[in-house]
């Protein structure tokens, strides 16, 4: 698994090993001692899945009482993915990342807690798979 930091620290890249011949492929995509470096934020508690046609503009969502950390991958198709730092006291705070994941670059995207989350489809539709650090409270849910 190759991680790589992105311009903000916290928010990380990660990149699975590829294992693929004439019959396909296997890859690990999550391995908890790959993922320390995240923190100890990786408590996942729901995985979520989501399909959007091209053109969707989903988010910027995040929950302030109940904050969740999301390891987000494509499973069908691209989209460019976006994390904003929404922690007032951060040194970060305001300033966001952008990545393009795709089920062809096998891409995740680490977005901590604190952060808002969203993705625009940039292809003809878009499924994705996210791992959660916090359950789902719809009266916490807001967006920018």
């Amino acid at each position: 698994m190759k991680i790589t930091k992105t311009s903000i620290p916290e928010v990380l890249v990660f990149e699975p090993t590829v294992h693929g011949d004439s019959r396909g492929y296997f890859m690990e995509t999550f391995r908890l001692a790959d993922f320390a470096e995240a923190g100890d934020a990786l408590n996942f508690v729901q995985d979520n899945q989501s399909k959007s046609s091209q053109g969707t503009l989903r988010g910027l969502h995040y929950q302030l009482n109940f904050p969740q950390g999301k390891l987000v991958r494509v499973l069908s198709g691209e989209v460019f993915d976006v994390a904003v730092d929404i922690r007032e006291n951060s040194p970060t705070f305001g300033q966001w990342v952008g990545e393009l994941l795709s089920a062809a670059n096998h891409k995740q995207l680490w977005v901590p807690p604190g952060f808002a989350h969203g993705f625009y489809v940039t292809s003809e539709f878009a499924e994705l798979s996210y791992k959660c650090t916090q359950y789902y409270h719809p009266e916490d849910d807001h967006s920018l």
